[in-house]
């Protein structure tokens, strides 16, 4: 691995430790701040000439705007010291919500991001849980797409006891859950909703039966948790014995601890692609998906497959 640097802007460098103690190398030097205008300054401290080079930044809130600067600056100022090859390591994929035009006169600010990625000289992106698969379709080079979901396969049979039913928030989520549902021989349940805009959800309609029954509500993103707060109460008024959400990115914008914390969840699982503490509600708890992240870095260096870390049900045993 005297190949290898593993770079972090101020994203999460919590994660960016916890990979590089998994890959037994140190976190490299770099110095990523900001001019006294507020412009993103970059200083690469050591030689990373003819090396391979990853960039730990997922593009998350509180500050995604930033995030994403200090990721295309830190790409250029590698790729001018010589870099053998960039791979932008982005947990979180931020902007990804804006994927398609569902207005007139609306961006594709997904696309958009895609192109500011690839100009500024990364060669791969490793990212976790896509909202939608298809963004990969907006690059024009590799995309490495992992799934938290053996992980959270593997948290619900060690610590989610019962019958359980799968529930799908919405239509966009069935893929994900009929997975989770398959692994875990249980049933699945869908639930319909109609939005009054972004963020607001004016109904909801249940279908499938989740009556007696462990309810675990599966989505790639809780934001405001709204959906989260109102799909529990749905669950719970048509006979679930339970609800618990695990879902892969906790955004957790604005109220939304306060939302969870006076909901019908038992538990909100998350994973630490975004920076949270575990302390700030007594319902969260927090997957690590450093191993895995550090395991597809690995197989990235090596040229060995990244698929075959998700055959099998490789984190799910």
């Amino acid at each position: 691995m005297e190949r290898i640097k593993v770079l972090a802007g101020n994203a999460h460098l919590e994660l960016a430790n916890e990979i590089c103690k998994y890959l037994g190398i140190a976190l490299g030097k770099a110095d990523v701040g900001k001019f006294s205008n507020g412009e993103t300054s970059v200083m690469i401290s050591e030689s990373i000439r003819d090396m391979d080079v990853f960039i730990i930044q997922p593009t998350c809130n509180p500050s995604p705007n930033d995030n994403l600067m200090e990721l295309l600056v830190m790409a250029d100022a590698i790729k001018r010291a010589s870099a053998k090859r960039i791979t932008a390591v982005i947990p979180c994929f931020g902007y990804a919500r804006q994927d398609k035009k569902d207005k007139s006169r609306a961006p594709i600010t997904g696309k958009l991001v895609a192109n500011l990625i690839e100009v500024s000289g990364i060669d791969r992106v490793i990212t976790i849980d896509l909202h939608a698969s298809q963004i990969q379709g907006f690059f024009n080079i590799p995309v490495d797409n992992l799934y938290a979901e053996p992980l959270i396969v593997k948290y619900i049979r060690k610590n989610i006891p019962g019958e359980k039913v799968i529930v799908s928030p919405d239509a966009g989520g069935v893929k994900r859950a009929k997975l989770i549902s398959d692994k875990l021989d249980a049933e699945l349940a869908i639930i319909h909703k109609e939005r009054k805009k972004a963020n607001e959800v004016a109904g909801m309609i249940l279908v499938g039966d989740v009556k007696d029954k462990v309810a675990l509500i599966v989505d790639d993103m809780a934001d405001t948790c709204g959906t989260l707060q109102t799909a529990a109460s749905l669950l719970m008024s048509k006979g679930a014995h339970s609800v618990y959400a695990l879902v892969t990115h906790g955004v957790l914008s604005g109220s939304a601890i306060s939302r969870i914390d006076n909901s019908d969840i038992k538990e909100l699982v998350i994973t630490n692609s975004i920076p949270n503490k575990h302390d700030v509600s007594d319902k969260l708890k927090i997957i690590n998906v450093a191993p895995m992240l550090a395991e597809a870095i690995r197989r990235t260096h090596h040229g060995e497959s990244i698929s075959s870390l998700f055959a099998n049900d490789h984190h799910g045993k």
